[in-house]
């Protein structure tokens, strides 16, 4: 029987600060960065199954070290067992009673499990010869229930309203996946709205967006109310009034602040609110939103669980939900995310800002429309034009809409170029520049024996 024979992981970082790409009210400085692991078998396929963990530069020191400390629940492991039943592999990582008491379900090792859970998926994919999204749905509904774990959730998800939500869906399968691969599923642009950028830079990129098919666009906001004041102007002025424009304000504000700044950028008629708040303040999102309607709010990118995601249904505090690849323990959390969704009937718009975020998360919507909830109005995939030539199955956006992906695996996988080049601290993307940040860490990639 073949076995998990080799687990190596990577700090990977691109110096994105040095044109202000990601750059928001909260993070003004972002190199885009993963934390990056593959999992190797004697199966003697030749295939592995790889992972990554997104942060935005140093936190890549924790969280590389963090994946590390899973090498010993897989390395020498039979295969079959831990990818035929990823329910209880799933289980097995996230319940682990010491690790645990870091969050529970929490933090820097909750994306930790992740970053594995996903390798694990991108494995599983290649090796059944399948786009995971296209693997996902062509699980019955009990496949799929026994994936999630329903701890925490039975007060407003059991199992059996899990089966029968699956079981609605399942007439329409067929015909919801020709669509996907026809027309792909609507994405809008943040590619424009990055707050360091220029006045002159925003308003051409957004222009430019429009013109390649967008519907949507995205603002970063919250540092100065006068400066978003103005921003939003200028957008609105260039892509006229029929294209939705949100806004989003990386957790910058209390609740009063939040409503006093949307309620001034109101006028502007921005579609959604993202994070205005702590993303752990359910009661301060509820609040926000009776206060802002017919402004939408939307979080979920930070929000660290399926537990919180629950709340948030539970008080009627968003409009939509923002699932993220990278952030929860993998596709098994992001399953569970999404049948809550479908419950509640909130619309599911997914966070991708950030190094293979769009790679990864078109699975799972696409997988949602297919198989959850067999909804595709009002939503959308976030997408952002950078760095996606360095996988080998980047994401791609044709008239505003994604592609369907259509090589086996989740996406996850870099070139071994980039993987080289981007090695911090010692890639040549690394070396110094004048008036740019000297590495001063020593980390390489680790392989576990």
């Amino acid at each position: 029987m073949a076995r998990i024979t080799s687990f190596t992981t990577s700090d990977v970082r691109f110096p994105t600060s040095r044109t202000l790409d990601g750059s928001d009210a909260m993070n003004p400085d972002p190199d885009y960065s993963a934390a990056y692991v593959v999992i190797g078998t004697d199966a003697g396929d030749g295939h592995c199954g790889h992972g990554f963990a997104f942060t935005i530069g140093r936190g890549n020191d924790v969280q590389v070290a963090a994946i590390d400390v899973l090498a010993p629940y897989l390395l020498g492991r039979d295969l079959d067992p831990v990818l035929d039943d990823m329910g209880a592999t799933w289980r097995s990582l996230v319940h682990d009673s010491q690790l645990r008491w870091l969050g529970p379900e929490k933090g820097v090792m909750h994306m930790a499990v992740s970053a594995v859970v996903n390798a694990l998926w991108d494995l599983k994919a290649k090796r059944a010869g399948l786009p995971l999204w296209r693997l996902l749905a062509g699980m019955s509904p009990e496949e799929l229930v026994a994936l999630v774990d329903f701890r925490y959730l039975t007060d407003a998800l059991t199992p059996g309203e899990a089966l029968e939500l699956l079981r609605r869906a399942e007439p329409g399968r067929a015909r919801r996946i020709d669509r996907l691969l026809a027309e792909g599923y609507p994405a809008y642009t943040t590619t424009p709205g990055w707050l360091g950028y220029s006045d002159d830079k925003l308003v051409r990129l957004a222009r430019a967006a429009v013109a390649d098919g967008f519907t949507q666009i995205k603002l970063k906001v919250g540092a100065d109310l006068a400066d978003d004041v103005r921003r939003m102007r200028l957008v609105r002025e260039a892509v006229g009034p029929e294209v939705r424009v949100a806004v989003d304000a990386n957790q910058r504000w209390d609740v009063g602040t939040a409503v006093e700044w949307i309620n001034a950028l109101a006028p502007f008629d921005p579609w959604w609110i993202e994070e205005p708040t702590s993303p752990d303040d359910v009661l301060g999102h509820a609040a926000i939103r009776r206060s802002v309607a017919p402004v939408k709010v939307a979080t979920g990118e930070h929000v660290q669980n399926r537990v919180v995601f629950k709340q948030l249904l539970q008080a009627e505090a968003i409009d939509v939900l923002q699932i993220d690849a990278a952030r929860v323990a993998g596709v098994n959390e992001n399953i569970a995310i999404l049948l809550l969704a479908a419950k509640f009937g909130v619309p599911v718009c997914p966070h991708a800002g950030g190094v293979g975020l769009c790679e990864l998360v078109r699975h799972l919507s696409m997988f949602d429309y297919a198989a959850v909830s067999a909804d595709i109005g009002d939503r959308v995939i976030e997408y952002v034009d950078h760095l996606h030539d360095r996988f080998l199955d980047p994401a791609t956006v044709r008239g505003g809409a994604y592609t369907a992906p259509r090589l086996p695996g989740f996406s996850a996988q870099m070139t071994d170029s980039t993987l080289r080049e981007f090695a911090y601290p010692h890639g040549p993307a690394w070396a110094p520049v004048p008036g740019g940040p000297t590495p001063s860490t020593t980390a390489t990639a680790k392989e576990h024996p």
